[in-house]
């Protein structure tokens, strides 16, 4: 349930303590007993409390503000996609009278952390909330949207829930993943592999099957050798092409990769291992990276209209708070093949 009318006088007196010993814990001060404090929090979780944000909150006003929370262990500052993301949804967001409060969440198991995301739900010190990269099924998410929230998710499906209190914005990973397969073969490419992504997030899976299907579509043997696993992150790229170098016994003629960042750290570490790109082996990406067109060679990829994305979501997120709707809201992206200078033909 949603945090109830409940106060801290009424938490001080279920929990047997002061009202002065509440505050206390609430706001995080040493000289509290570890039990009085577990005590103190058990009743404040289990009534979802927190204390009024402002005058403002307390009279039912909404804050004209958004939650954007990016879930992450790695580095943000440097990855450009991931900045883009932010700025467009922080960009649409303005244009409706929105302000965007930031927020990376670097581990969702991390009980201190998730409370303080949870909190700025339950405090009202937003309307509504983005996640971008969380796991496909997150249980704080799911939480989140059962007690009523409104909250919009990049890249995830769960068959059957269509809350309309849940925004959804997806791309098309299938048909992304059957232009490129097609393009390489049209190129003569019969071995290709895949470096697959986070096998937690709805897209990893997704674009795994889709390239599975694709293949087969072409009569291609799908090798379990070259499936190579990644996270999504450039680093996750480098690391495990370069430990799949050391391990496999033959190449594939084409390495098709999740996403550009992805592609990014492949082309690193096959450039290390004295393998040339195009020469020796094709290489192509997903989602058309800003940088895919200016590294060398540039990067062949499928395109994904990330503003496009971005803007939808966040403008639907707006008016399921602004108008309360019985419809579930998804959104799913189309694809397109960009042909650049990493992939060349068989001779």
């Amino acid at each position: 349930m949603r945090k109830s009318e409940i106060n801290s006088t009424e938490i001080a007196r279920m929990a047997g303590v002061s009202r002065s010993t509440v505050s206390r814990v609430i706001n995080n001060y040493p000289n509290v007993p570890q039990a009085t404090r577990e005590k103190v929090m058990q009743v404040i979780e289990q009534y979802n409390y927190a204390p009024n944000f402002s005058a403002r909150i307390m009279s039912g006003k909404r804050t004209s503000t958004i939650g954007l929370f990016m879930v992450s262990r790695e580095e943000v500052f440097n990855d450009s996609l991931t900045n883009a993301l932010i700025t467009r949804v922080i960009e649409s967001a303005s244009k409706r009278g929105y302000y965007v409060l930031t927020y990376i969440i670097r581990n969702t198991k991390d009980d201190d952390i998730m409370r303080n995301v949870k909190n700025t739900f339950y405090q009202q010190r937003i309307d509504g909330g983005i996640f971008i990269g969380a796991a496909n099924h997150e249980p704080f998410i799911e939480e989140l949207i059962a007690d009523g929230f409104v909250v919009g998710v990049v890249d995830q499906h769960l068959e059957g829930r269509r809350e309309p209190n849940r925004v959804i914005s997806n791309f098309n990973n299938m048909e992304g993943m059957r232009q490129g397969v097609d393009y390489l073969y049209s190129l003569g490419h019969r071995q290709i592999a895949h470096i697959a992504g986070d096998p937690l997030r709805w897209s990893g899976p997704e674009k795994l099957e889709g390239f599975r299907q694709a293949m087969e579509a072409h009569g291609l043997q799908v090798r379990s050798d070259w499936i190579i696993p990644s996270n999504f992150s450039e680093r996750s790229g480098y690391q495990s092409v370069q430990h799949w170098l050391n391990t496999t016994k033959d190449l594939p003629t084409a390495i098709f990769a999740c996403n550009d960042s992805v592609a990014f750290g492949a082309l690193r570490a096959l450039h290390e291992a004295d393998i040339r790109v195009p020469g020796d082996i094709s290489l192509m990406g997903f989602d058309d990276h800003l940088l895919s067109a200016r590294i060398h060679p540039a990067l062949t990829s499928i395109h994904v209209n990330f503003s496009d994305m971005m803007d939808t979501l966040t403008d639907r997120l707006i008016e399921t708070i602004e108008i309360s709707s019985a419809d579930f809201k998804r959104y799913v992206g189309t694809t397109a093949l960009v042909i650049r200078d990493s992939c060349q033909p068989l001779l």
